[in-house]
C-alpha cells in the first residue's frame, strides 16, 4: 500500500472505528483528539495516523487526527496546553516543537511545564550526507576535505532546525568549519546538494533514502546506537568515536496538557507501548525509517528534558537565537 492510500484509509478508520465497551465513568468514553502540528500528507502526519489507527484498536477508542499547521508548531502547542487535561486532547510532539524550537526562539509555551509526557512513539536517525561527486568515501575523508577546503557549505531545512543544530554540534565536536545555508524545508536543501551549490546536509534518514539509493548522495554516518538495516555498511558516530550522538534522533512522542491524572496517563502509556511492540506498526513505521521506542511517561519526560538541554547548549554556544 502506498503512502497516499494508507493515509486515506487510516483517516477513515480514525473517524469511523466503533467504540469498544465505553462507559461514562471509565476512560476513554469518547473519541480522542490527536493534534499534529504539521499539514496533512508529510512524514509526521503519516506517523500520527499510522500510530493512532493501531492505538485506537488497543485502547478501545477512536482517535480524530487534527492537522494544525502554522507558526512552526506554536498554534498546535497552544491549543494543546489550553485544553482540559482529561486525556481527550493529545498532541504528537516532536523534536522541533519540544526541542529545537524552544532552544532557539522565545515561544508562548514551555515544553516541560505546559505539557504532560505520555510516551515516546519512536525516532529515526539523522544521516551525515555528502554529494557523491565529491572525493569523500567515509567520515575520515570528510574531515580531511572540510579541513583542507575552507569554502564549503552545508544546507539545512531552516535556521534553528534539527538539521542546522546537528551540523553545528558536529562542527564543535570534530573541529572543522563549514558555512550554513538555510532553506525553507528539506526538499530545496537537498536540491542544492544534488546541484552542487552546497556539499553537505544532515537530514533524517528517511529523507536521505531515495537519494542515497540512487547513488546521488553518500551517507557517511548516522546518529543513534545501531546501524540502519537499510544501510548496514554505514557506521554510527559512536562507532567512529564521535561521542554525543547516540541518543540524537528525529523523534516523535505523545504529550497532553499539564495536570493530566496519573491513571489516565498510565492507561494511555500502557496501551501505546503495547501497540509499539506489535510487528504490524513496526513495519508500517519503517516506511519513514522510524524505530519504535516504548518508554514510560517518566522515561519520555527525561529524554525530552535532556534533548532540550542539548539544543539549548548548542544554540547558546553558537549564538543561534531567532525570532518567534
Amino acid at each position: 500500500m502506498d503512502r497516499r492510500s494508507f493515509l486515506m484509509s487510516a483517516s477513515a478508520a480514525a473517524l469511523f472505528t466503533p467504540s469498544l465497551g465505553f462507559s461514562q465513568d471509565k476512560f476513554p468514553s469518547r473519541p480522542i483528539s490527536f493534534i499534529v502540528p504539521v499539514a496533512a500528507g508529510g512524514g509526521s502526519d503519516y506517523v500520527a495516523r499510522a500510530t493512532t489507527t493501531e492505538w485506537g484498536k488497543v485502547l478501545g477508542s477512536s482517535f480524530v487526527v487534527e492537522n494544525m499547521a502554522g507558526g512552526g508548531g506554536v498554534i498546535a502547542c497552544q491549543k494543546t496546553m489550553r485544553s482540559k487535561p482529561d486525556g481527550y486532547t493529545l498532541m504528537q510532539g516532536y523534536v522541533a516543537t519540544l526541542g529545537t524550537a524552544p532552544a532557539t526562539r522565545q515561544l508562548p509555551y514551555d515544553p516541560v511545564k505546559h505539557f504532560t509526557s505520555v510516551g515516546m512513539i519512536g525516532g529515526t536517525p539523522n544521516a551525515l550526507v555528502v554529494d557523491s561527486k565529491l572525493p569523500i568515501q567515509n567520515f575520515d575523508d570528510f574531515l580531511k576535505y572540510v579541513k583542507t577546503n575552507t569554502h564549503t557549505n552545508y544546507g539545512s531545512a531552516g535556521a534553528g532546525s534539527l538539521t542546522h543544530l546537528l551540523m553545528e554540534l558536529l562542527k564543535q565536536k570534530s573541529g572543522f568549519q563549514t558555512d550554513h545555508v538555510a532553506y525553507k524545508g528539506i526538499a530545496p536543501a537537498f536540491n542544492d546538494v544534488l546541484g552542487g551549490s552546497t556539499q553537505f546536509i544532515f537530514p533524517g534518514l528517511a529523507a536521505a533514502v531515495p537519494h542515497a539509493s540512487s547513488g546521488k548522495v553518500r551517507i557517511l554516518a548516522i546518529t543513534g546506537t545501531t546501524r540502519s538495516m537499510r544501510f548496514p555498511d554505514v557506521p554510527t558516530f559512536e562507532e567512529l568515536g564521535v561521542k554525543g550522538f547516540d541518543d540524537v534522533l528525529q523523534w516523535y512522542g505523545v504529550s497532553g496538557p499539564s495536570g493530566m491524572p496519573a491513571d489516565i496517563v498510565s492507561t494511555l502509556n500502557m496501551s501505546l507501548n503495547k501497540v509499539l511492540v506489535a510487528p504490524g506498526l513496526e513495519k508500517t513505521l519503517s516506511i519513514e525509517a522510524i524505530i519504535p521506542m516504548p518508554m514510560s511517561p517518566q522515561e519520555f519526560d527525561s529524554y525530552l528534558r535532556k534533548d532540550l538541554q542539548r539544543w539549548q547548549k548548542v544554540a547558546k554556544e553558537q549564538n543561534i537565537k531567532l525570532d518567534a
